[in-house]
C-alpha cells in the first residue's frame, strides 16, 4: 500500500509540474503571453501592425504575475518591427519566454506586413508571422522533499522538449483616431507529447482569435482619452475581454485603468521623453480567489522609437 501511495503522490506531482503552465495560462483563457500593456505593444498579438507606423521601434515588456505565489508566470517579451522606406511595407520579429516553475515555453516569430489605402482617412495592412516554439519540462526541479531519494532518478534529473513551428495571421485598419484588428495564433494547433507516460495524454496548442478595436479623442491641445477593447476567444474556450481607458497629457505622459474579465482590474502609467524613449508600468489586482496568495502582478514596458523614414 505504501509503494501505491508513493507511486501515485510521484505521478500527481509530475503532472501537476507539467500542466503547471498551461494551468496557468488556461486560467486566463488563453495559451499565447499576455500583457496588459498590449496597447502599446499590439505588434506581438497582430503581424499586420509591422509597417503602419513611418518609424522602427523596439519594445521590451516584462511581466511578474501572482507576487507572493512560488514558481508564479513570469513572462519576457522583446520585439523589433518597422516599415520599408519606398514601399507600403513592414517587418518585424519578436522574442518570448514564459517561465512558470519546472515549466517553460520560448518562441520566435518573424513577420511580414502589407498595407494600402481605403480612401482618404483609412488604411488597412494584413500581415503574417512564421516561427517556431519551445516547450520544456525539467523535472530536476521537482521535489518530493524526504521522499526524493526513494524515487526514479530517471524522471527527477532529466529535461524534456518540444520543439514545433508557429504561425499567425492578422488584418488592421486604421486611421490617425481609430483603429481595429483582427488575428489569429497558434494557426497549426498542433500536438506536443511532453508527457512522462505518453498514455496519460497529449498537450494540444489551440487557435487564439484576437479582436481590438480603439478611438482616442482630443479633448483639447493638451489631453486625450483613449476607450479601448481586446475581445480573445481560445477554441473549447468561452470568450474573454479587456475594456481600458487611458488619458495622454501633452502627448507625454499618460494614466489609465483597465478591467480584464473574471480576473483583474489594472492601472497604469507611462512617459514618453523626448518622443523617443518609452517608459511605461501596470500593476494588476486579481479579484479572483488566488488574491488571498499573492500581493498582485507587475508589469514593465521600455521602448526605443528610431527616427522616421518615411
Amino acid at each position: 500500500m505504501k509503494t501505491i501511495i508513493l507511486h501515485m503522490r510521484k505521478t500527481l506531482i509530475v503532472m501537476l509540474g507539467i500542466l503547471g503552465f498551461s494551468w496557468t495560462q488556461q486560467l486566463q483563457a488563453q495559451q499565447i503571453p499576455q500583457f496588459t500593456q498590449y496597447m502599446f505593444n499590439n505588434y506581438i498579438s497582430n503581424p499586420a501592425i509591422a509597417g503602419t507606423y513611418n518609424y522602427f521601434q523596439i519594445r521590451m515588456n516584462e511581466r511578474i504575475q501572482w507576487v507572493g505565489i512560488d514558481d508564479a508566470p513570469q513572462t519576457t517579451s522583446i520585439s523589433l518591427f518597422g516599415p520599408l522606406s519606398k514601399k507600403d511595407m513592414g517587418w518585424g520579429s519578436y522574442l518570448f519566454m514564459d517561465v512558470t516553475g519546472p515549466t517553460s515555453r520560448m518562441g520566435f516569430m518573424g513577420s511580414y506586413a502589407y498595407n494600402m489605402s481605403l480612401n482618404e482617412d483609412f488604411r488597412i495592412s494584413g500581415g503574417i508571422s512564421f516561427g517556431v516554439l519551445q516547450y520544456k519540462v525539467d523535472y530536476s526541479k521537482l521535489t518530493l522533499g524526504e521522499n526524493q531519494s526513494t524515487q526514479d532518478p530517471v524522471i527527477f534529473n532529466t529535461a524534456q522538449s518540444a520543439f514545433t513551428p508557429d504561425a499567425s495571421v492578422g488584418v488592421y485598419i486604421y486611421h490617425s483616431l481609430y483603429y481595429f484588428g483582427v488575428s489569429a495564433n497558434q494557426l497549426f494547433g498542433q500536438k506536443l507529447n511532453l508527457y512522462y507516460n505518453p498514455t496519460n495524454g497529449v498537450n494540444r496548442l489551440k487557435q487564439h482569435i484576437l479582436i481590438s478595436g480603439g478611438y482616442r479623442y482630443i479633448v483639447n491641445r493638451y489631453y486625450d482619452i483613449e476607450p479601448g477593447l481586446l475581445l480573445k476567444y481560445m477554441f473549447g474556450s468561452p470568450f474573454q475581454f479587456e475594456i481600458n481607458t487611458k488619458v495622454t497629457y501633452r502627448g507625454q505622459m499618460w494614466g489609465g485603468l483597465s478591467y480584464r474579465f473574471r480576473d483583474a482590474f489594472s492601472i497604469l502609467i507611462g512617459y514618453n521623453y523626448k518622443k523617443r524613449y518609452i517608459f511605461g508600468y501596470s500593476y494588476d489586482y486579481s479579484y479572483t480567489g488566488l488574491r488571498k496568495y499573492q500581493t498582485g502582478t507587475h508589469e514593465i514596458m521600455i521602448g526605443y522609437l528610431f527616427d522616421k523614414i518615411k
